[in-house]
């Protein structure tokens, strides 16, 4: 059984009456407004409402008033208009304003009934298609979620692989263990303060960490060697960045973490190698990583050497800024305190196998 509320306004109180008396018939529910304002009054106290079926020629607000509030209020409610013979032009123009239908007076019950029944099909038409779109918005956001989660797992996955290889290096070079998570750590830091955006500082901390896997390639007669590198040994040594580039640049998800390694021993003036690459010609990650290598060297032990202070370092970065070091990324860390560089050291000792590339967050957290 029907049911459905429609508010019939029109300012002739025969007609309103013939409509609601159709209406009522057929199981609707009329409700009578003599013009548009007092139909404003009941769509605004009494809502909601079906359909509106309205005369166009009234005193007050007309149809094509009340039309117009109706499309800006209640967008979805379907609105005949109700005209006479010599009004088809205003009601044709009003269906170009957003009306439904129009329907002329006089009129039979069966046209009455066709075109309400069209009407309310429509809106129905309307809600369900109103649902649908809801509900595929919200597919959609669970559905991007779900690929977001997969990716960031995937993510993690390659990440904890690249760990295993560091691993691997520092069981080799027991010399620098702990030396890839440290200065991957400062890394993250350095470039985070030089505003480098999250997701492009996770590639360069893969870089960083992953700077000498090339040297599994060196043989061990001259990786541990423990006096100093002959020319020809130091020629060798040399060849561990093009082997990491050549390890790692096969691997799209590594891709631009490859030119990283590849550049990581070139410096800012272009004495460095492997292909004496000069300013800006070195990546950006590789010209942040040169700074952080340094200060990690500088301050931790070596056979030959104790580690040094923190102001040791910051001294001999800024000594070679603008040769071995762009003279920008030094402004920076120049205007860092050397507590930053600390607490990060003190971070990795105390959680050795933390995994510093997943770091970048943990360091917004630290307020480094």
């Amino acid at each position: 059984m029907a049911s459905e509320r429609i508010l019939i306004v029109d300012d002739e109180p025969y007609v309103r009456t013939l409509m609601a008396a159709m209406l009522e018939k057929s199981h609707y529910t009329p409700v009578l407004a003599s013009n548009g304002l007092e139909a404003i009054d009941h769509l605004e106290h009494d809502p909601p409402y079906d359909l509106i079926l309205s005369d166009i020629v009234m005193n007050g607000l007309d149809g094509i008033g009340l039309l117009e509030r109706i499309r800006e209020a209640q967008p979805d409610t379907p609105m005949v208009m109700v005209t006479a013979i010599q009004d088809v032009g205003v009601a044709i123009s009003a269906m170009r304003k957003g009306a439904y239908d129009y329907l002329l007076k006089p009129f039979e019950k069966e046209q009455l009934l066709v075109t309400v029944r069209r009407a309310l099909d429509y809106r129905r038409l309307v809600q369900q298609n109103s649902i649908y779109r809801h509900n595929l918005e919200q597919l959609v956001s669970a559905r991007t979620e779900m690929l977001r989660q997969a990716m960031s797992d995937l993510e993690r996955s390659y990440d904890i692989t690249l760990e295993a290889l560091g691993d691997a290096l520092d069981l080799k070079d027991a010399e620098t263990e702990g030396h890839s998570r440290r200065v991957t750590a400062y890394t993250i830091a350095l470039a985070r303060h030089c505003g480098v955006e999250m997701a492009q500082t996770r590639i360069i901390a893969r870089g960083a960490f992953l700077h000498d896997i090339g040297k599994m390639a060196i043989p061990d007669a001259i990786l541990l060697k423990p006096g100093k590198l002959d020319p020809e040994e130091q020629r060798i040594m040399r060849e561990h960045c093009a082997r990491g580039y050549q390890i790692l640049r096969k691997i799209p998800f590594l891709e631009e973490a490859a030119d990283i390694v590849y550049a990581h021993q070139e410096h800012y003036d272009g004495n460095g190698y492997p292909r004496n690459l000069k300013g800006e010609e070195i990546p950006l990650g590789a010209r942040i990583f040169a700074i952080s290598d340094t200060v990690d060297a500088i301050t931790s032990d070596r056979p030959y050497r104790k580690a040094r202070s923190y102001e040791v370092a910051r001294t001999e970065v800024e000594k070679c800024a603008g040769t071995q070091f762009d003279p920008n990324i030094v402004e920076v860390f120049l205007g860092l305190p050397d507590s930053l560089w600390e607490d990060l050291r003190a971070e990795m000792t105390r959680h050795p196998r933390f995994s510093p590339l997943s770091f970048a967050g943990a360091i917004e957290d630290l307020k480094v």
